[in-house]
């Protein structure tokens, strides 16, 4: 009689499934990277080409001062679409982004805040941000509001409270530690650039390297399965609104220095320019697939876009159709995309 035991049936099935579904996945997963990594390629080949369509239709376009003022102008909303590429990995979206950085610029340049200093300012903007964020968070993860409602309700609250408290007004910044941000140019680059890097940075680190990111991924591409693995789905989920209200108060912090202003009207039409950026870069909609590489790149690609039509002195409303025009092709593609992936 042989002394080796044999399993039980029932859990020598589970194992045998757990292997051959490990087996399965590994070809997808590869093929999912190589599908990114050739959307980022062809990212900085739209990049080239917009450089080609510059020199051609603007004398200015590659001068040192207009790519600088591209990097510039990329770097607020890149630091909101690094915090909404995690939202809609994490299978959700941020409507309210824009308007909640309002919030927070206007209420961290109120006259009581600034009589606090810009310790304070910088403060006040990073907890009215992620305060926003936890309310979008609680609602979505455990009022089972769909994130498109929740954040659109935000949206407009964000507004008419950023309206109410600066009374329509545009509320100077006196604080020069504040103002100096956008003027400050380390090795001849804008700090906010250098910001924008970090943070971009930092969440690819997140996104890649930690259980955080895998989390976020496992959430974003298969709930039940997420929860049935033993992460906790809804307080995952919460934290994704709040990292994503982070970004938003750190972009906060930035557009009232390089305006040296609070107001209402800051980030209007935020919430498209941010996430056409990260679908451009190859984020899924549907959640599950994403990277900080391509949100920064489509990010790059839109800011070239708008700074190409306003040197060639083309109207605000040509842009926005043109924008709206590049979401379609992108989500498309993204279609034809999984399609070949599965």
């Amino acid at each position: 009689m042989s002394d080796q035991v044999t399993p039980p049936p029932v859990a020598e099935q589970a194992r045998v499934e757990a292997d051959a579904a490990a087996t399965a996945a590994a070809p997808r997963i590869t093929l999912l990277t190589r599908v990114s990594e050739v959307r980022n390629l062809g990212l900085v080949g739209v990049l080239a080409i917009l450089g080609i369509i510059g020199a051609i239709t603007a004398d200015t376009f590659w001068t040192r001062s207009n790519l600088l003022t591209i990097l510039q102008q990329a770097s607020v909303i890149g630091v909101i679409s690094v915090g909404m590429t995690f939202v809609i990995i994490g299978g959700g979206i941020d409507l309210s982004v824009g308007k909640v950085m309002a919030l927070a610029s206007v209420w961290s340049t109120t006259v009581a805040t600034q009589s606090y200093g810009p310790v304070v300012m910088v403060l006040c903007a990073l907890l009215v941000g992620m305060g926003a964020g936890l309310v979008n968070g609680l609602l979505i993860a455990y009022g089972q509001l769909v994130p498109f409602i929740a954040t659109l309700a935000m949206l407009a609250a964000a507004r008419g409270l950023a309206e109410r408290i600066s009374k329509k007004q545009t509320q100077l910044v006196t604080q020069d530690a504040i103002n100096n941000l956008a003027t400050t140019k380390p090795l001849g680059i804008s700090l906010l650039v250098w910001i924008f890097a970090v943070v971009a940075v930092v969440g690819w680190i997140v996104l890649n390297r930690t259980t955080y990111g895998r989390r976020t991924f496992a959430i974003g591409g298969n709930l039940e399965a997420a929860r049935l693995a033993g992460i906790h789905v809804r307080r995952h989920t919460a934290s994704l609104y709040v990292l994503s209200g982070l970004c938003v108060g750190i972009a906060a912090i930035m557009i009232t220095s390089l305006t040296t202003t609070g107001s209402s009207t800051h980030g209007d039409l935020y919430e498209l320019d941010a996430i056409a950026a990260v679908i451009i870069g190859g984020t899924l909609l549907t959640g599950g697939r994403g990277t900080i590489a391509g949100s920064v790149l489509g990010v790059l690609v839109f800011t070239t876009i708008s700074n190409l039509f306003i040197l060639n002195n083309l109207q605000t409303e040509t842009q926005n159709i043109a924008k709206g025009v590049i979401i379609v092709i992108a989500v498309l593609l993204q279609r034809r995309g999984r399609q070949t992936a599965t």
